[in-house]
């Protein structure tokens, strides 16, 4: 579906409802392509065993990894660069 973007005004509803369905959306701005409509992804949490996956083929699967107990503290990072606080 291509639309004007005085079309894609009016037939708003339209234009979603088509792009929901997976049909490509254009809206035209002086008859050049202007935007696209697609349909909104949900947002995936993290995939755990997927990461697991991909650190044993990266050969860190037994990676550990020791932070220091202030590794969050706004002046840790003064101190690492040598910075007075």
């Amino acid at each position: 579906m291509e639309l004007s973007l005085l079309e894609a005004k009016t037939r708003f509803a339209e234009a979603a409802d088509a792009a929901a369905r997976g049909e490509r959306v254009v809206v035209t701005k002086d008859g050049r392509p202007f935007v696209e409509m697609v349909p909104a992804r949900r947002a995936a949490g993290m995939d755990f065993a997927k990461a697991a996956l991909i650190r044993r083929a990266l050969g860190i699967d037994g990676l550990h990894i020791e932070m220091l107990a202030d590794f969050d503290d706004p002046g840790f990072s003064r101190d690492v660069l040598g910075l007075e606080r």
